[in-house]
């Protein structure tokens, strides 16, 4: 008998910064363009607007019959408090990404994958802070391989309103190009510690 393996994904923030949003882009990818199983849960704090907010993902190719992530294999920390919260339940093998304008990670686990982008930083030089979950997406497409890239935008325009669809389109595209470049340059610096 084969064993399921779930994605399980914990994206971290804090209200107002579209975290439940991105979990639901997220599970849209999965189940509508991927055709995968996906089931999505959130919590906020009680202040809500800023208070602590949390998405929970859980991708899979057969159902899932629990819902909530208790160690996740990816966390996305887009606030301290969600960081130092969540950090300690990642795997050991697990792959950690964050905003590097809002969270400052303390000791990093040899087995961890990691990445970090100022995706606050490119959203408000693109003119809107507000679209720095929908940079975080793109770049998570270029790191991971949670969904399809292609699912994933299109999962991306058609959940913001149509007007905003060519500006989350460019902060999509920014957030992949610079997990790219950042993939391609890491693989390069690997390679070059292999030769020396």
């Amino acid at each position: 008998m084969s064993q399921i393996v779930e994605k399980e994904i914990l994206i971290t923030g804090f209200g107002g910064q579209g975290i439940v949003l991105t979990g639901a882009i997220l599970g849209r990818a999965a189940t509508i363009h991927d055709h995968l199983h996906a089931t999505m849960t959130q919590s906020y704090g009680p202040e809500a607007r800023g208070g602590s907010c949390s998405s929970q993902v859980v991708i899979s190719e057969e159902e899932i019959l629990f819902p909530y992530v208790e160690n996740p294999r990816v966390l996305i920390a887009m606030s301290q408090a969600g960081y130092d919260k969540n950090v300690e339940t990642l795997v050991d093998d697990g792959l950690l990404v964050w905003d590097t304008d809002l969270v400052e990670p303390k000791e990093l686990k040899t087995g961890w994958t990691h990445y970090n982008i100022p995706a606050t930083r490119f959203s408000e030089e693109l003119g809107n802070k507000m679209m720095a979950n929908i940079v975080m997406l793109g770049f998570l497409s270029a790191v991971s391989d949670l969904v399809s890239m292609e699912a994933l935008k299109k999962a991306v325009l058609s959940s913001v309103p149509p007007r905003t669809k060519e500006k989350n389109e460019t902060a999509f595209d920014r957030g992949r190009e610079y997990g790219a470049e950042l993939k391609k340059s890491r693989a390069k610096k690997n390679r070059n510690q292999e030769q020396a």
